[in-house]
């Protein structure tokens, strides 16, 4: 399904941000949100005048603390947020540059959890979001 990302009344960017072990397997960050007490991919809402990309690479080091390389972009996603608004998130893949910060639980994240990639779907609260993990899965 194509998502017409015009149309949408709230945008979101985000990533699924991935780092390599030692070991050379692949994990995901998936964070938590006591808000929905859910688990999601780190994600939040364009600042105004703000290009997708941008808010994507700001969002995910608000959220998780990790300084990240834009890569690929994913398929977006859309829906009717808690207030009716058509909702289009945009996603990249995007892949930890360095250490970063260390992991500050805040209100809007309360735990951030490395995830080996074959198994992060199952972790994830959203089939949206499993979609974009196993996209990035085959990407990688």
């Amino acid at each position: 399904m194509r998502v017409d990302i015009d149309a949408a009344q709230v945008r979101a960017s985000g990533g699924v941000v991935w780092r390599r072990t030692k070991e050379g397997a692949v994990e995901v960050a998936l964070v938590h949100r006591p808000r929905y007490d859910d688990w999601s991919l780190p994600k939040g809402k364009l600042d105004q005048g703000e290009g997708w990309e941008d808010a994507a690479v700001r969002e995910v080091e608000e959220e998780t603390g990790l300084r990240c390389f834009l890569g690929e972009e994913l398929e977006p996603v859309a829906y009717d947020d808690s207030k009716g608004r058509h909702k289009v998130v945009r996603y990249w893949l995007m892949e930890v540059r360095g250490d970063g910060a260390p992991f500050e639980p805040n209100d809007e994240v309360d735990e951030l959890r490395w995830v080996p990639a074959p198994d992060a779907g199952a972790a994830l609260s959203y089939p949206a979001d499993r979609g974009l993990v196993a996209q990035a899965v085959e990407r990688l």
